[in-house]
C-alpha cells in the first residue's frame, strides 16, 4: 500500500504554458492517504485520465513531483512503481484459464509455484472466482473478465496502489451494482490504495470514501460524499453532485442578506464585504427549498412537476430564472403559481464559482 503525494503537479500538452487554458492539469498539491479508496470524478476532458496516467507513469508531468510513501517516482518507469492498472476494457489472456491469468504476474516475477497457487486461491476466493478457476477466459462475460483484471492487480500482495480507468463502462448495467459492491468489499478487506476514475457520480459516491472532483483541469474539492452534498466547495460540485443538482442563482450580498432577482433572502450568517469584481452567486440544493401554494414566501411560476414515486420535483421559474425544488409526494402543487422559502442554514455564497468561507 502507498501514500501518494502530488507536489505542485501540473501538465500541459503544449510547450511553455502561460494562461490557465494552456494547462490540461492545473498545478496542484494534494496528499492521498495510504489505504484510501478514492474516486476521480468529473466530465470528459476535465483531466481525470491525465492525472491517473501521471500517477501510473504513463505520462511525465510538465512540472511538479509524484511521491509514493515519500519516495520520488516522477521519472520512474511504470513497471518499477509497484502499481496495477485496470482499464476500461478488460485485458485478459483468452487462451489461458482463469487460474493461469491470475498467476501470470507472479510467475513472471519468478515466485515459487506453491506460493503462486496459495495466492491465486486467496484472490479467487476474494473475488468469488474459485468455481471458475479451470475455465478458459475466452468464454467469460465482460464482468467476469474485469474481475480477472482486478485479480491480477490484487494477486501481488505488496502492490502499492490499484488504478481504475472507467472500469465498468462495458459492464451490463444490472451487473455494475454487484461488481461495484464487490470491489468496495475487496478494497476494505485488502487495504490497498485504490483510485477509481469515472464520470458517473453514482459509481464514485458508492465506491469511494473520498471523492476528488475535477473541473477544467483543476481539483475543485476532495471530500466524503456527505461533504460534497452538504457543502460544495465549487458551484460545479453542487451542479454535478446530486439529482437534480444545486440551484445556482446570481446574487448580491450585504451582511446577512442576499438579494436574488430583486428578492431579499435571509442568510444564516453575515458576510464580509465581497470583491466587487467577483461573480457572486447563491447556491442551495433542491432538497432545502420548501414550496407551498399559500402566499408566504417568494412567488414563482410552476412550469412542470415530475413524480419520481418517492418524491416530486417541481421545475419553477423565479422571474425567468429556472429552479428545481424537491417536494414530498403528498405536497400540494396545483396551478401555475407557488411560493418558495429557503433554509438559511443550507444557503451557500460563491465568488467566481468558489465557496466563500469567511
Amino acid at each position: 500500500m502507498a501514500r501518494i503525494d502530488l507536489a505542485d503537479l501540473g501538465h500541459a500538452y503544449r510547450p511553455n504554458p502561460t494562461k490557465p487554458s494552456d494547462w490540461a492539469l492545473k498545478p496542484m498539491t494534494h496528499v492521498w492517504e495510504d489505504g484510501g479508496a478514492y474516486a476521480l470524478l468529473g466530465p470528459s476532458g476535465c483531466g481525470k485520465t491525465t492525472l491517473l496516467n501521471i500517477i501510473s507513469g504513463l505520462v511525465t508531468p510538465s512540472q511538479g513531483r509524484v511521491l509514493f510513501d515519500g519516495k520520488d517516482v516522477t521519472d520512474l518507469a511504470v513497471e518499477k512503481r509497484n502499481i496495477a492498472q485496470v482499464f476500461q476494457f478488460p485485458v485478459v489472456y483468452d487462451t489461458m484459464s482463469v487460474a493461469d491469468n491470475l498467476a501470470f504476474p507472479l510467475r513472471n516475477r519468478g515466485m515459487d509455484e506453491a506460493a503462486v497457487q496459495t495466492r491465486v486461491a486467496e484472490v479467487a476466493d476474494m473475488l468469488d472466482l474459485t468455481a471458475d478457476l479451470t475455465r478458459k477466459a475466452r468464454g467469460l462475460t465482460a464482468d467476469m473478465k474485469q474481475k480477472i483484471s482486478l485479480g491480477r492487480g490484487l494477486v501481488r500482495a505488496n502492490v502499492g496502489a490499484i488504478l481504475f480507468d472507467e472500469p465498468l463502462t462495458v459492464i451490463d448495467p444490472h451487473m455494475k451494482w454487484q461488481l461495484r459492491a464487490q470491489l468496495k468489499q475487496v478494497q476494505e478487506r485488502s487495504g490497498v490504495t485504490m483510485i477509481y476514475v469515472t464520470h458517473d457520480q453514482t459509481e464514485a459516491l458508492t465506491f469511494a470514501k473520498k471523492v476528488v472532483v475535477m473541473f477544467e483541469g483543476e481539483v475543485v474539492q476532495i471530500g466524503t460524499p456527505q461533504e460534497l452534498f452538504e457543502a460544495p466547495a465549487h458551484t460545479f460540485v453542487g451542479y454535478f453532485i446530486g439529482s437534480p443538482g444545486m440551484n445556482v442563482m446570481p446574487a448580491t450580498v450585504e451582511g446577512g442578506t442576499a438579494t436574488i432577482m430583486g428578492h431579499k433572502i435571509k442568510l444564516s450568517r453575515a458576510y464580509k464585504k465581497l470583491n466587487a469584481k467577483a461573480r457572486i452567486e447563491a447556491g442551495i440544493r433542491p432538497e432545502f427549498i420548501s414550496i407551498a401554494a399559500k402566499k408566504d414566501g417568494i412567488p414563482v411560476q410552476v412550469k412542470r412537476v415530475e413524480d419520481t414515486g418517492r418524491f416530486r420535483i417541481a421545475r419553477v421559474e423565479l422571474d425567468g430564472l429556472p429552479l428545481s425544488v424537491v417536494a414530498p409526494e403528498n405536497a400540494k402543487i396545483d396551478g401555475t403559481t407557488a411560493h418558495l422559502s429557503f433554509d438559511p442554514a443550507r444557503m451557500h455564497i460563491y465568488a467566481d464559482g468558489h465557496l466563500v468561507r469567511d
